[in-house]
């Protein structure tokens, strides 16, 4: 048995797919399924269940990948440690980011931390939460930046900031003449809303803690990013809301249409998060320290009423 032959295992069970697991080992296939062949033979079991389509592994070949993902990243941590221990911050660093906190803080840190340690390669993609839990459960991601609190089995959270939602309210509209927003004032049937799959809107919804019936917006537009519905809302077909650090990036002619939201003004925990597993924590850690640097520090204040990411509705 050797740790190749269980990298290979643990990128058959991440892609369910021979072929593709090749490829992400940058090996052809049948050196991929000899390995896992022979595998299988030196064990005296099947590892996978080869009828099924995807493929997927026995009851037996589960509990052994799960240990080899184990001896896998304990032998990644020997390497960590090594570098660490020569004070080396280099290589490869894996980090997912959920779309709306992507454009907003990654412009903020991503070039301080690139002068800071040069010899780290940065690879961020954006993904939504559940995307970013389980590729770091499948050790495709060192860390991720997302909305907390998930409270997620395996998974630490370690909150950055606290980031105020902020009312964005067109010209002509019914609270486009108050100086702040309450809660009380915010209606589902008059907010544009992100769509499905963003963490941002659940936060919405709880809020605003009713669900509007349907048909009755002149556009039932649902958008993936703040942009367009800050269009739409600009042309009156309703409000929205988006969080600080956009708003504080909007172009100066439309930072008048922002209004702030009335204590216990919600807000959301954004938050680093990593497997038990800890690896890479060096960087993750200095990754912290440039993070908490380069955002405005009232967003390091906590505040009162932090809006769980987490739908309450089934």
């Amino acid at each position: 048995m050797t740790i190749t032959q269980l990298q290979y295992l643990i990128a058959v069970d991440n892609h369910r797919h021979f072929a593709r697991a090749a490829e992400a080992c940058f090996v052809t296939q049948p050196t991929l399924s000899m390995q896992i062949q022979k595998l299988e033979d030196e064990l005296g079991i099947l590892l996978f269940d080869r009828s099924k389509h995807p493929v997927r592994p026995t009851a037996i070949g589960e509990r052994i990948i799960t240990q080899a993902r184990t001896v896998v990243n304990e032998t990644n941590r020997i390497h960590q440690i090594l570098q660490e221990g020569k004070n080396l911050m280099e290589g490869p660093f894996k980090i997912g980011v959920i779309p709306t906190v992507a454009s907003s803080l990654i412009p903020l840190f991503v070039r301080s931390f690139h002068e800071k340690f040069p010899k780290i390669q940065l690879h961020i993609e954006e993904l939504h939460t559940d995307e970013i839990l389980e590729k770091l459960r499948m050790d495709e991601l060192d860390a991720g930046l997302l909305a907390t609190p998930l409270k997620e089995r395996g998974i630490i959270e370690k909150p950055l900031y606290y980031e105020p939602f902020m009312a964005f309210i067109p010209e002509n509209h019914r609270l486009s003449k108050e100086a702040f927003i309450t809660n009380s004032e915010l209606d589902i049937d008059d907010i544009l809303l992100l769509n499905e799959g963003h963490c941002f809107r659940n936060s919405v919804l709880n809020i605003c803690n009713k669900l509007g019936a349907p048909g009755t917006k002149a556009v039932e537009m649902e958008s993936g990013n703040f942009e367009t519905l800050i269009k739409l809302s600009k042309q009156g077909f309703g409000m929205t809301l988006i969080p600080y650090l956009v708003a504080v990036d909007l172009p100066e002619v439309d930072q008048k249409y922002v209004r702030p939201i009335a204590d216990p003004r919600p807000s959301r925990e954004i938050s680093i998060v990593y497997t038990r597993s800890e690896l890479k924590i060096k960087v993750i850690d200095e990754l912290v320290k440039v993070i908490l640097a380069n955002i405005p520090e009232k967003l390091l204040l906590e505040e009162n009423n932090v809006i769980s990411p987490v739908s309450m509705r089934a």
